[in-house]
């Protein structure tokens, strides 16, 4: 119960979609609750993590085999607070303009990703928005923490030139 927040999360990036992610949720918690007896990891938030990735795979395989959606927005950030046109810092507050300008970058931060290719989507995705570190992704993804490292690194370049390229 403590990881579904982050688990939904996670299904509604892959999926793209609400109401898809909570069917996704809902099959990995079964899969998590058959599979509970044969936990000996010491890590549950990655374990739990990997089973919403593995059903979201599967569940995009099923229903979406030639076509993949993504969401079109993430909710506000507030990762704006030192911008000089920012006034919040004066007040403390944030002001509608403020949360407007948030809105906008969150919504071309998220046009962007979705750009990005589904192998360096996730790893971005489950870097960033779902905080794991190198070890744990690589063990979800099933590959070597090199290639994460490299995943991350040329997610982080294509996304830096996908929004300097929408910039002009």
């Amino acid at each position: 119960m403590p990881r579904l927040d982050e688990g939904y999360r996670l299904a509604r990036w892959l999926t793209g979609s609400a109401t898809d992610a909570e069917d996704v949720v809902q099959e990995a918690c079964i899969k998590a609750y058959r599979a509970i007896e044969t936990f000996t990891d010491i890590n549950g938030r990655a374990w739990f993590l990997t089973i919403v990735r593995n059903s979201g795979h599967s569940w995009l395989a099923k229903h979406r085999p030639h076509v993949l959606a993504f969401i079109d927005d993430i909710a506000d950030n507030e990762n704006d607070a030192g911008h000089p046109l920012n006034a919040s810092h004066l007040t403390g507050q944030k002001t509608p303009e403020d949360n407007l300008i948030a809105k906008d970058e969150a919504f071309r931060l998220a046009s962007a990703i979705d750009l990005l290719p589904i192998h360096l989507r996730e790893t971005l995705i489950l870097r960033e928005y779902n905080d794991l570190n190198y070890r744990d992704i690589a063990s979800m993804t099933e590959v070597p923490i090199g290639t994460v490292m490299s995943r991350l690194a040329r997610a982080r370049q294509t996304l830096a030139a996908l929004l300097k390229e929408e910039a002009r």
